[in-house]
């Protein structure tokens, strides 16, 4: 039986391989951008609201800050406590062309110890956890020149 691929946060991103972005919200007064999505209103607040339209993100950045997770975290977070724990990096990326930082884990395989701030890192697909019915996908950042 084949998983069903769900995201975990509907609208937060879209496509596959080289198509794939993260959606953001650009503001047609004020010209901001926005990641997470906003639907309701322009969160600048010298705005005074324009109209909001989706945009895809880029798909590059440079490494603004990075750490890693070496605990379990809390629920909601879903692991399998039989399992041992894998610590993994957490990136924070500002954007090429939006000035703005987006926080993500890094690709499988991409640990602290090859990180630096500064490094060109891109957005790919990844997968936050599976079950016997759903791969639940989000994005992850990896390193420019390196394939999965």
């Amino acid at each position: 039986m084949s998983r069903t691929r769900t995201p975990v946060v509907d609208g937060w991103f879209a496509g596959d391989g080289d198509d794939f972005r993260l959606l953001g919200t650009r503001c047609s007064l004020c010209a901001s951008v926005f990641f997470p999505r906003e639907d309701a209103h322009c969160r600048n607040p010298a705005c005074h609201g324009g109209d909001l339209a989706q945009i895809p993100l880029s798909r590059h950045g440079r490494i603004w800050s990075y750490t890693d997770s070496r605990y379990r975290p809390p629920s909601p977070y879903v692991t399998n406590p039989e399992l041992p724990w894998e610590p993994y990096a957490l990136i924070a990326v500002e954007l090429a062309a939006e000035r703005i930082v987006v926080l993500g884990q890094a690709a499988p395989g991409v640990t602290v110890a090859e990180l630096t701030v500064g490094m060109e890192v891109e957005v790919v697909p990844g997968v936050l956890h599976e079950d016997a019915e759903t791969t639940w996908t989000t994005w992850q950042w990896r390193p420019t020149g390196v394939t999965a």
